[in-house]
């Protein structure tokens, strides 16, 4: 379910150049389009964060995603109206935020330790795969149904019903805490909403990787949304010498977002699991170089588009790469500093924040700082180019500072877990 949600949330990046076309869209205007995904998804997360500490989860993600599924067939039928599309998006986002902030915190209750740090990953494994899928499915099925984008996102509603009976018939709900219990032996109680609120602002190591975070969001709302245009922007440097040209970008960063993924999950499982055994701070550690790592190669994608596409290509894989080493492990330190009753409203929080203060706003501020760039400059694919080129470049500054904040996470990563293992033991 993960994976098709993802996919949906990408389809409309991988059609973003049709969409803009057919709702004559601006680059600001297409950006607000994300941007009104988010603020519902954010808007409605804590409601359901509240809800999932103390009712079933599962009849809550259930009813979600019969909701989200429903929503997202309706959208498939809106007229090429751009008040109707912003509207549309802006419901998916909120149906969508039961299963995102619920889910973990399943997980966290039926495995622990090393066992729970390799299902989390099995479970952030597919947003690359999903995503990935976005880029390339939207393309291929608008191109099968002779240019009628409508039809991509049929795809997604189809998959969530499947997901629908999955959830309804094989999910069992486990006690909240069911996997510390085994060790520890204890019953835990949620507390009230607002001391939680107050636990959770008070805890270093939880709001240091939750801007780490919204860092890491910023830049994947910004770098999937406008990527694909991007790269048809540098292609269309070069005109084409015979016949019409055909335009894969889409379909090839769908591709290596996919792969990237994949390999950034994984590999950032794998180290933490090793590092761990003798460095308790290894987890914000290995975060933290994955974002300052990825710096240098984000700059030298965006600097090559339009000398060399392949190396463009190149740089954005391993930049990917990089950044996508911390998914599956700032959950994972969520979940081992944080209580098991304040799960749910953590992951709200973190939603709430990474949202925010990332992928909320940043196709937004792209788009808009594309236009201010060349304002008053007559337009031409130079000018188209170079625009993007410069307002994307902004994401490296964002990629730094959230390196860094992961860093600070590494100072009291070990203290807080250890007083959540003490709560959770009371």
């Amino acid at each position: 379910m993960n994976m098709v949600i993802y996919m949906d949330r990408f389809i409309a990046s991988g059609l973003m150049p049709d969409l803009q076309k057919d709702f004559k869209m601006s680059d600001s205007a297409s950006g607000l389009i994300y941007t009104a995904f988010i603020v519902s998804f954010m808007l409605i997360a804590p409601l359901f964060g509240y809800l999932g500490d103390r009712w079933n989860r599962k009849y809550i993600i259930s009813v979600g995603i019969f909701l989200w599924t429903s929503v997202t067939l309706g959208m498939s039928f809106i007229p090429n109206q751009y008040f109707l599309l912003l509207i549309m998006r802006g419901l998916v986002g909120a149906t969508e935020a039961s299963f995102s902030t619920i889910a973990p915190s399943i997980i966290a209750d039926l495995f622990v330790a090393d066992q729970r740090s390799r299902m989390l990953s099995i479970f952030y494994l597919t947003i690359p795969v999903g995503s990935g899928l976005g880029y390339i499915v939207g393309p291929k099925v608008t191109s099968a149904a002779n240019g009628n984008w409508h039809w991509a996102f049929r795809v997604s509603p189809g998959l969530g019903i499947i997901g629908f009976l999955l959830m309804t018939i094989l999910i069992k709900e486990p006690p909240r805490g069911a996997a510390e219990g085994k060790r520890t032996n204890t019953s835990l109680n949620a507390s009230h909403w607002v001391s939680d609120i107050k636990t959770l602002f008070k805890n270093p190591s939880f709001m240091f990787s939750s801007l780490g975070y919204a860092a890491v969001a910023f830049v994947a709302g910004a770098i999937g949304l406008w990527a694909p245009s991007f790269l048809m922007r540098a292609r269309n440097l070069t005109p084409c010498q015979t016949g019409p040209c055909i335009n894969n970008d889409s379909l090839i960063f769908g591709v290596l977002t996919l792969i990237s993924g994949i390999l950034g999950v994984i590999v950032g499982v794998e180290i933490s699991k090793r590092c761990r055994k003798f460095n308790p701070r290894a987890d914000p550690i290995i975060c933290a170089c994955g974002m300052l790592g990825a710096t240098p190669f984000l700059f030298l994608a965006l600097g090559l588009a339009k000398i060399n596409l392949v190396a463009t290509y190149v740089f954005i894989f391993i930049a990917e790469t990089l950044i996508s080493l911390n998914w599956a492990i700032v959950t994972d330190i969520l979940l081992y500093v944080v209580t098991p009753t304040r799960r749910s409203t953590a992951q709200a929080m973190q939603i709430i924040m990474s949202h925010l203060l990332g992928d909320a706003g940043s196709p937004y501020i792209i788009g808009a700082l594309a236009e201010l760039i060349r304002r008053g400059k007559q337009e031409s694919p130079l000018i188209m180019f170079n625009s993007m080129e410069y307002a994307l470049m902004a994401c490296g500054g964002v990629v730094i500072i959230g390196g860094l904040f992961f860093t600070a996470t590494a100072l009291f990563i070990v203290k807080d877990r250890q007083k959540a293992v003490m709560e959770s033991e009371d």
